[in-house]
């Protein structure tokens, strides 16, 4: 089934209709973010059936050009005062984050309803939540999936795709079974992470010319500069009571001295231009600012109306920094239905997701 620039009641009525274990359905359509941009955004919905034959998740969104969300310039209103690298990169930091903040909510929680229970947004698949810039849990007291989801990727080569519907109990059994001392290797920043994804590609070609199997996708090997979890500290975080835990998470999200410095200043020059004060374009793509987000940006918590828990920050900053580690969004749940879209390019018939 095709259907091309359809109003959004008849889009969700054909999707639900159609809609059954084996079905993939896709749609684009403009969103309008927090910071008042709108880019076009692609949604894709896959039935259990489908994702047997290719998982990339039940719940899928990822904009057309990844510059609508990390943007590289900025028009920003000084009002006559001096320019600051420091105010720069924290209005873009903050502006990243809230709008990763609100599609992440949109796509797991755009009510009360619990449908999806674990979600994330990444710079590309969905790989090890402890490595991804934001995460979402339907039950704040299993935050710690992050660090169990992450164990089974990285140690046993499992995809995320497939076991984020797992049981927290099941994933605590996986970790439970690897020997005593075992470890998986973090990549404490976005390049370490690029360099693990371009080592894994490279093998997997070599693997495929050679005629023989490749390793299992997740299965990594430490290189300098990524940060050793241990079995027992993941098993240690899982015995931890939820409570603390998240106290724990909201105590590390505390803006350093830094962040702290140039937050106001940066806070006013937001309000100057959403007031209509005259702005200018700024280049926010220097190493300044790269550095300035890497080392200063912050990790906030959200605590959500269903229930639910947001952990997010921009996506350079370190994931080291997510309180968890010594962190195209995703997303799995039970019952999820197809968010609702203003146009629908449906696929041939999809499945409900996890």
């Amino acid at each position: 089934m095709w259907r091309d620039a359809i109003p959004i009641d008849e889009a969700v009525t054909a999707v639900r209709g159609a809609f059954d274990t084996g079905t993939h359905v896709f749609a684009d359509f403009g969103v309008k973010l927090t910071s008042g941009s709108v880019p076009c955004f692609a949604l894709e919905c896959n039935g259990e059936g489908y994702e047997r034959r290719g998982p990339s998740g039940p719940l899928c969104a990822s904009p057309f050009d990844q510059r609508d969300m990390l943007l590289e310039r900025l028009e920003i209103a000084f009002g006559g005062g001096a320019r600051s690298v420091e105010v720069e990169a924290a209005i873009l930091a903050m502006q990243v984050q809230q709008d990763i903040e609100d599609l992440l909510v949109r796509l797991c929680a755009p009510d009360a309803r619990a449908r999806v229970t674990t979600g994330c947004v990444t710079l590309g698949d969905w790989y090890a939540p402890i490595e991804t810039c934001a995460t979402y849990h339907a039950n704040a007291a299993s935050v710690a999936r992050d660090l169990v989801l992450s164990w089974v990727h990285l140690h046993d080569g499992d995809k995320v795709e497939r076991a984020a519907g797992m049981s927290l109990s099941a994933l605590q059994a996986r970790v439970e079974a690897a020997p005593r001392g075992a470890r998986i290797a973090v990549a404490g920043d976005v390049e370490l992470l690029r360099k693990h994804f371009r080592l894994e590609r490279t093998a997997a070609k070599e693997a495929k010319h050679a005629h023989v199997e490749a390793s299992p996708r997740g299965a990594r090997f430490a290189i300098p500069g990524d940060v050793d979890l241990t079995r027992e500290q993941v098993l240690a975080a899982l015995e931890t009571p939820p409570a603390t835990l998240l106290e724990a998470l909201e105590a590390s999200a505390v803006p350093d001295d830094e962040w702290r410095a140039v937050e106001p200043r940066a806070l006013e020059l937001v309000e100057a231009r959403k007031q209509g004060a005259p702005t200018e374009e700024v280049n926010v793509t220097t190493g300044k600012h790269v550095r300035f987000i890497e080392r200063h940006a912050p990790y906030p918590r959200a605590r959500l109306p269903n229930g639910g828990v947001l952990l997010a920050t921009h996506p350079i900053a370190p994931s080291g920094r997510s309180g968890l580690m010594p962190s195209s969004c995703s997303a799995s749940g039970h019952d999820a239905r197809p968010s609702e879209a203003t146009y629908l390019r449906g696929g041939p018939r999809a499945g409900s997701p996890k």
